[in-house]
């Protein structure tokens, strides 16, 4: 037994799809590898890059707690994408950004920068109700947009993004959420 990275990061994303941002969150810890190394006695008994992601980590004596298959694997993928797109909820589908985080009930908040060749996305979100998952409210440039869906192609320079967290008063968001399906094809 142990951690086979790849499947572990699956939890995570089947967490995050029904919204238990606490839960995703806590797997995504699990899986970086830097905490696997953060004193000198991890250190010692993961023996691998702390700044890789290793494919497994061992689960039965001798080697208990010890990293394997580093550099093979493409499970660092899936946990970018764990990270980025299900926890921060930041999701690039072709010319458009998806803001839709599923993050831990007591983060406040987080910022994020979304880079693009014409400019650049300043993203702050505040989540002043404790919630996992849920947008009240997403303004571009002090503009409230009519859903979570911020449009890139059409930004040219520096541009502020602010979400709320909080319950959707029945805005178009569910349409847009089925057309935009997680599969792990989408980019």
């Amino acid at each position: 037994g142990g951690q086979y990275t790849h499947a572990a990061t699956w939890l995570g994303f089947a967490l995050a799809s029904v919204g238990d941002g606490d839960a995703a969150e806590r797997v995504f810890r699990l899986l970086n590898p830097i905490l696997h190394a953060n004193t000198a006695e991890a250190v010692s008994r993961y023996r691998v890059e702390p700044y890789v992601v290793a494919a497994d980590v061992y689960g039965c004596p001798p080697h208990t707690g010890r990293g394997g298959w580093t550099w093979y694997t493409g499970a660092a993928a899936w946990l970018w994408r764990l990270g980025v797109e299900e926890l921060l909820g930041l999701r690039r589908v072709g010319g458009q950004l998806l803001v839709d985080p599923c993050i831990p009930s007591h983060w406040e908040g987080f910022e994020a920068v979304v880079r693009t060749p014409q400019g650049e996305c300043r993203i702050t979100v505040e989540n002043p109700d404790g919630i996992s998952r849920g947008v009240a409210r997403v303004t571009l440039d002090g503009v409230e947009l009519p859903s979570r869906v911020v449009p890139l192609d059409d930004l040219r320079g520096p541009h502020a993004v602010h979400v709320r967290m909080g319950v959707s008063e029945g805005r178009a968001d569910e349409a847009l959420q089925s057309s935009w399906e997680r599969t792990p094809e989408a980019p």
